[in-house]
């Protein structure tokens, strides 16, 4: 066996709630590069499926659902006080209140995603509560609330998570090749400003997924890399983006925010059905869903200049994601039926034939043109990487594993997002996980070898304008 880097020690029982193909990924990573005592480590799913892995690997298993009513009894049963670690790899619990109990007992905390109870997604009427704006904002008025504390680190995967530290990799990069002379900003101010200076219009998290399994996907069966029940619930959220300030077009169906940062709209129609032009390095221009995440508003919040009271420059963000073949036929047909398929499947790494999951943010507008800084790993690298992975798993589990390790080497930080963290130390942790990392610039723009067949509204002044963006 290969000698792994021990990056952290973890004081007390370490809980992952939640074991699908994340919280199976992220196992042998901790056991890797962690240091805990074996018998403290619990792993709370309530589905069956997962007791033989777990008695197999000696790991500690209560199979039982989170719930309103449960949840402090649970976790008030495994944890001491001031002690231990909470890694929530969930859907159907509530980050915000699970965040609050562990903050509360001293226990270091950690997700992948602003999740709510069960029920919000479907149940919630008005879309505007429904959006992960809603979600994100109600975590940071509790961080206002409570500032300082123990550390709880918000929406650390690969995107959320990850990416935002790829896009100061990519803004450092931009700023190396086009000659600025800076040193790294080490305040929130500083990097807004860098990004404003570099003259950044905006950021896609431009995502590719081409991995595919020997057998072709049946009719009836909701097919995914990762989480189904995740990408399910938030493609039918509202399409959600930050919205930058050198927009000059807005959408017939765009929503303001009232209250909170205001750094992001949100369209009347699902993510999952809207399409965005973009690029990836491999496959070059393509459709993306337009997908709700954390991301697409925290990095435009994080990135807004202010005058004293005036909003002075704020970058675009948003998602933009190819997901694998299966998955885009699974949404097509839940669509196209109006009902969510009864059968769910994890594409898992012994099932897949090849194919790779090309993650990365593409900033675009500057004196370059665009690049796109980010990952690119195989089927084949992740097998060999580490166990229970596809590409999109590992990309996931080892940015848990690097937010662990921030956490742990800085445990009174206060309520987190990863744009407020190294990202030179989180991404020293998980390079080693993430195959090809690689900067390219491209010389496309959302008008670049467009069908012209069709008359549609565009904006020719301004490639990067989000009219063009946006698929008709």
């Amino acid at each position: 066996m290969p000698d792994y880097p021990i990056h952290g020690q973890v004081d007390g029982t370490i809980v992952i709630i939640g074991f699908g193909s994340i919280g199976r990924g992220t196992l042998p990573l901790i056991e890797r590069h962690l240091v805990f005592d074996s018998r403290s480590l619990v792993v709370i799913e309530p589905n069956p499926n997962a007791r033989a892995f777990l008695k197999q690997h000696g790991v500690r298993h209560i199979e039982k659902a989170l719930t309103r009513e449960t949840y402090q009894e649970v976790l008030g049963s495994v944890f001491e006080r001031g002690k231990g670690f909470c890694v929530n790899l969930s859907v159907d619990t509530s980050s915000l209140d699970i965040m609050r109990f562990c903050r509360e007992w001293g226990v270091l905390y950690l997700d992948t995603v602003t999740e709510p109870w069960a029920g919000f997604y479907f149940e919630t009427r008005d879309n505007a509560r429904r959006t992960n704006y809603a979600l994100r904002q109600a975590v940071r008025d509790e961080k206002a609330r409570n500032p300082g504390g123990t550390t709880a680190v918000s929406c650390c995967g690969a995107n959320p998570g990850m990416v935002s530290w790829f896009v100061k990799e990519a803004l450092m990069t931009i700023a190396q090749d086009t000659g600025l002379r800076t040193s790294v900003p080490s305040t929130r101010a500083g990097w807004a400003k860098l990004m404003q200076t570099l003259g950044v219009k905006g950021i896609h998290i431009a995502e590719r997924d081409t991995q595919q399994s020997s057998r072709r996907k049946q009719i009836g069966t909701f097919v995914n890399t990762w989480s189904t029940e995740g990408f399910i619930a938030e493609g039918f959220q509202p399409a959600e983006l930050g919205w930058g300030t050198h927009e000059r077009w807005f959408p017939e169906d765009g929503n303001h925010h009232s209250s909170g940062c205001k750094a992001a709209i949100w369209l009347a129609r699902a993510g999952a059905i809207t399409r965005v032009h973009s690029w990836c390095p491999t496959h070059g221009p393509q459709h993306g869903f337009l997908v709700t995440h954390n991301e697409a508003i925290s990095i435009s919040d994080y990135y807004t200049v202010h005058e004293g009271e005036d909003l002075q420059y704020r970058p675009t963000c948003h998602y933009a994601y190819h997901p694998c073949d299966d998955a885009v036929l699974s949404l097509h047909e839940a669509f196209g039926s109006g009902k969510i398929q009864d059968k769910h499947h994890i594409l898992h790494q012994d099932e897949i034939v090849d194919g790779m999951d090309e993650l990365g943010v593409l900033v675009y507008g500057h004196a370059k043109n665009a690049i796109w800084y980010g990952s690119s790993l195989t089927i084949d690298e992740a097998r060999d990487l580490a166990p229970f992975q596809n590409a999109t798993g590992l990309q996931v589990s080892s940015a848990v594993l690097a937010g662990m390790v921030w956490a742990l080497e800085n445990p009174n930080a206060g309520i987190v997002e990863t744009d407020e963290m190294d990202h030179a130390r989180c991404l020293e942790i998980q390079r080693p996980y993430l195959g090809t990392v690689t900067a390219q610039y491209t010389d496309w723009t959302p008008l670049t070898e467009r069908w012209s067949q069709f008359e549609e509204e565009i904006d020719e002044s301004d490639p990067w304008s989000f009219i063009n963006i946006l698929a008709t």
